[in-house]
């Protein structure tokens, strides 16, 4: 029991089961057939020579130039998945704040997710009515802005601060005119570290930046051991370009951070109606062959590197093939792919809490919620996307985050599990007898120990006792707080020690917020 204080608690669950056995049999036997043939297109030269070592038969592919059809038996996908680890550690600058991914305990934890362009910023303003009696209503005013070094600090500033989010991936794309390919990794990280005390997970934007960004993890973590034990930093490869393409670029960068043997995300992230099969069997097949593809890849480099199945599966709109996040089949893709993972003993990187509405309201509400609950209660270790995103994956809202914080929080304690036993059966019998021997009859008294147990749930925290709806006026007043905080910024030194000794970041100021 003390070891488990040093890690994020996340949330237990009884997992909810939407495929049976046979299913996930005919899933995996119609993935390793796609992997047979036709296989995965190759644009990686190294990767296609590595499964050709491995025993997979490996041509030039006739359609495209400087391409390779890998064909990958079962034999090697089973021997990869028997060396991919279990369970992954994932640090945090905070020891408190590490998590640990089990593949065999359904412990969900949420955070963020997604590069947004566009950040969302709101002004609560007043209106007063023209005709009639004078009626003052306050309304939100929106305003877009590019994403930027400062509010990616902002992001994360704020992230840090909320009771549910368990881990942090940057959720805004740095625009900022000094931004570059080749400075970009540094900033993101540096951003994201210096404000987040939890977990920080990002993809690569360049190679050649790798190093830079494990040497600032490692001055973060207290040395380059140190970063061994607690990892405060992983990467995210979606190195197949659905359907069943392997990117050159993606590729390489799977490669270099599995020879390094940090914790990477193996993703996916297929169009149900486009780029994969709309039917849930076909989506899922597709999908589930991709990620294993690029599973057993890690493993052939770098035998026990630590991964997480990446399922990021959606659907098409059928009226502009755009992505369709709140449609039941964008949960129902997800919920097996959850089960895949579970079968392989993979911990699995899931995704909910993203849908289609373009301002935090109603459509955001409905769309986030029933994702939040239909995936978390499928048992995925890790469900990104959950916090701040709006019209998809292109917006981040600030104060939208704050109302999915309030949503996790109730979402958590629907899903929380019965913690009694005999020994409470009886006791709740002794406070019903002694209850009905009181004057009053009423319980009253005994309500303080489950609350400190965490058994009751507070009422809504933005609910109001006027006729009109105030939440977003509410939420963006939590908002306001949470940002007049002084947050817990990296240390000075360790500062000072990352400036000495990475390359490309922007001046000091341009990350104050």
């Amino acid at each position: 029991m003390a070891e488990e204080k040093k890690f994020r608690a996340g949330t237990l669950v009884e997992p909810y089961k939407r495929i049976g056995r046979g299913h996930q049999i005919i899933i995996h036997n119609a993935s390793m057939d796609i992997l047979g043939d036709p296989g995965v297109i190759c644009f990686n030269e190294r990767a296609a020579d590595l499964f050709d070592r491995e025993g997979c038969n490996v041509s030039r592919d006739e359609r495209e130039r400087k391409a390779w059809r890998v064909r990958i038996p079962e034999k090697v996908v089973k021997k990869a998945l028997a060396s991919a680890p279990p369970k992954v550690t994932l640090g945090a600058r905070d020891p408190g704040d590490r998590l640990v991914l089990d593949a065999d305990v359904p412990r969900v934890y949420f955070g963020t997710g997604s590069e947004t362009n566009i950040t969302l910023k709101v002004q609560m303003t007043e209106f007063e009515s023209k005709d009639g009696p004078p009626v003052k209503i306050t309304r939100p005013v929106w305003r877009e802005e590019r994403g930027c070094v400062k509010n990616l600090c902002e992001s994360a500033k704020l992230c840090n601060r909320l009771e549910n989010v368990d881990f942090y991936i940057r959720n805004v794309n740095l625009q900022d005119e000094e931004i570059t390919v080749d400075n970009k990794d540094a900033n993101v990280f540096f951003a994201s570290l210096l404000y987040m005390q939890k977990h920080v997970q990002a993809g690569l934007a360049s190679l050649e930046r790798l190093d830079d960004v494990l040497e600032m993890a490692a001055i973060v973590a207290g040395g380059k051991e140190k970063l061994k034990e607690n990892p405060v930093v992983s990467f995210i490869t979606c190195l197949v370009k659905s359907p069943l393409q392997m990117v050159d670029d993606t590729t390489g960068k799977l490669i270099a951070i599995a020879e390094r043997g940090v914790p990477v995300v193996i993703s996916s992230s297929p169009q149900g109606g486009s780029t994969a099969p709309i039917r849930e069997e076909g989506m899922v097949a597709m999908i589930n062959a991709e990620i294993l593809a690029g599973i057993t890849l890690a493993q052939i480099v770098n035998p026990g590197t630590p991964v997480l199945y990446g399922a990021v599966p959606v659907r098409a709109r059928l009226d502009d093939l755009h992505d369709l996040y709140g449609a039941p089949e964008f949960i129902h893709y997800n919920v097996d792919c959850v089960q895949m993972a579970h079968q392989y003993g993979i911990p699995c990187y899931s995704t909910a809490g993203v849908g289609d509405a373009k301002v935090p309201g109603m459509q955001a509400v409905a769309e986030k919620l029933f994702a939040y609950l239909a995936v978390a209660a499928s048992g995925a270790q890790y469900v990104h996307y959950a916090f701040g995103l709006l019209d998809k994956t292109n917006v981040f809202s600030p104060l939208q985050a704050v109302l999915d914080d309030a949503h996790i929080g109730i979402a958590r304690q629907i899903l929380r599990l019965p913690s009694f036993g005999v020994g409470e059966g009886i006791a709740a019998v002794d406070e019903v007898r002694k209850v009905m021997k009181s004057s009053t009859r009423l319980f009253a008294r005994h309500i303080r120990k489950a609350m400190r147990q965490g058994l009751v749930s507070d009422p809504y925290p933005f609910e109001t006792r006027e006729g009109e709806d105030q939440v977003l006026l509410r939420a963006q007043q939590r908002l306001e707080e949470i940002m007049a905080e002084p947050g817990e910024k990296l240390d000075g030194a360790q500062v000072e020690e990352i400036y000495q000794r990475v390359p490309g970041l922007l001046p000091r100021d341009r990350f104050e917020v």
